[in-house]
């Protein structure tokens, strides 16, 4: 019995990440309800989505591997881990079996403080519960598969997010001219960066407020950028300047803007297939749990991209592309060079945020800490790259022993599971103790921003929502 069932697992497994996720989804929508036909077609976009961006990491890594070899040998910049942006991320947590196991932990986790009344947040957006599965993968690995930590990080990760949806649903109706019968909110984990904003926002009240005297229209200057602003300029613009670099033939350069151009481009156009995949199932839950709390207002949170309308997010975004490419490469401990994580899109909504949508305060935090997120990318290399390989979906077009990251959201929360997952595996008493001592840093941190930004006033210049043509990344 037991070897047959072992055998069943195996063969399972043996399927690949997008025929698993398209069995998994379906069977996961089914059991909350939800008809046949959706089921089946939550399952089919959520593996062609999978599948859709190995492709697209496969086009970009063949293009990109020799000159980034190159590129590293003529200029002696040591940045030979390649960015793939967030698809890599997602591609390996959905093809984890521990990924089915954080979402319900973490789906457990919002109905037990829905229930407690400790938050007014149902969070419907189940597919990016990836980005809180790397963090406990990463947890997971650093402590030696010790599931118990890796449990209590997720869900305490996971409170963070529930509590942040509440406490910035005010302002976000206010960027958004929303009125007050309106539910919705974000709990994205990316916008826990926010309280690193709201230090870097205090301090520029108290030393440099006149800043703010010289701040401009951000839609305005989108539309002056137009196409020269778009994915496609700005991938282009990266492999010109990759290529000049890397010393490639007049051809190849060509090759390698149009590749990075569409790369880019279908980034943005793929991801955007997740968010239907999953959709189904995130209603038979949402369904489920309105039919339990009925007469109870709540606030329903979805992706990041109820953002996007602000035009602050994507100017900022394309202001801090070439800043990231610069101090990627003059940054001490950076080996990444930026490549599918160029658009900070992972920065620019706490950004919004938090300074209200002061475009020149949001450049110059964001300047401030875009090491944090380079540092991130580094650390995790190795973990990503042989977890790839274990799975078997390690990126076609990278030669044999190359690291490969993400310039990706929570950089913090990725530090520290590296930290704690090391402090439990050693019992080292020292590394013990400077987890106390981040951990309480942390909440610390992170209590003072939630009084910060619930009793932050609106600033009128910038309330009244600007429309841009971009389109969100993921």
């Amino acid at each position: 019995m037991i070897e047959t069932l072992n055998n069943g697992f195996n063969f399972f497994i043996s399927l690949g990440g997008a025929a698993m996720m398209f069995v998994i989804i379906t069977l996961l929508s089914l059991a909350f309800r939800v008809s046949f036909s959706k089921s089946i077609e939550g399952g089919i976009r959520m593996a062609i989505a999978l599948t859709g961006m190995g492709s697209i990491i496969s086009l970009l890594t063949s293009a990109f591997g020799p000159a980034l070899d190159a590129f590293v040998k003529s200029t002696g910049v040591n940045l030979s881990i390649t960015d793939l942006g967030w698809a890599p991320l997602a591609v390996i947590t959905w093809g984890s079996m521990y990924t089915l196991y954080f979402a319900f932990i973490c789906t457990l986790t919002n109905l037990v403080m829905l229930f407690l009344k400790v938050t007014n947040t149902l969070n419907v957006d189940l597919f990016n519960i990836w980005n809180v599965s790397v963090l406990g993968l990463l947890i997971h690995y650093y402590s030696g598969n010790n599931i118990f930590v890796t449990s209590i990080f997720v869900v305490f990760i996971y409170a963070l997010m529930l509590f942040n949806a509440d406490a910035i649903k005010p302002t976000i109706d206010d960027l958004l001219d929303y009125d007050q019968e309106n539910i919705t909110t974000t709990a994205h984990p990316s916008l826990l960066v926010a309280p690193v904003v709201m230090i870097f926002n205090k301090l520029i009240d108290v030393c440099i407020p006149f800043i703010d005297k010289f701040d401009f229209d951000a839609e305005t200057l989108n539309k002056k950028i137009g196409f020269w602003g778009s994915k496609f300029a700005i991938g282009i613009y990266l492999g010109v300047f990759i290529g000049i670099l890397g010393q490639q033939t007049v051809p190849a350069i060509f090759t390698l803007a149009f590749t990075a151009g569409v790369a880019l481009e279908l980034f943005g156009i793929v991801g955007g297939w997740f968010g239907p995949a999953i959709e189904p199932l995130s209603d038979g839950i949402s369904t489920m749990m309105s039919k339990r709390l009925r007469g109870r207002k709540l606030y329903v949170a979805i992706d990041w991209p109820i953002l996007a309308s602000r035009a602050e997010i994507w100017a900022v975004a394309n202001i801090l592309a070439p800043i990231l490419l610069v101090i990627a490469m003059v940054l001490p401990g950076n080996k990444v060079l930026p490549l599918g994580g160029i658009i900070l899109t992972v920065l620019t909504p706490a950004l919004l945020i938090v300074t209200r949508g002061r475009v020149i305060r949001m450049t110059l935090i964001g300047t401030i800490m875009i090491p944090l997120f380079l540092w991130a990318a580094t650390l995790i290399a190795p973990f990503l790259t042989k977890t790839s390989i274990a799975m078997g979906n390690f990126p076609k077009g990278l030669s044999k022993g190359q690291l490969f990251s993400s310039v990706d959201s929570d950089p913090i929360e990725k530090m520290l599971a590296m930290l704690f997952g090391t402090a439990a595996k050693t019992l080292d008493l020292k590394l013990i103790g400077f987890s106390i001592l981040a951990l309480a840093a942390y909440i610390l941190m992170f209590v003072w921003y939630l009084k910060k930004i619930k009793s932050s006033k609106p600033v009128n210049a910038t309330i009244k929502p600007n429309h841009s043509v971009q389109m969100p990344t993921k």
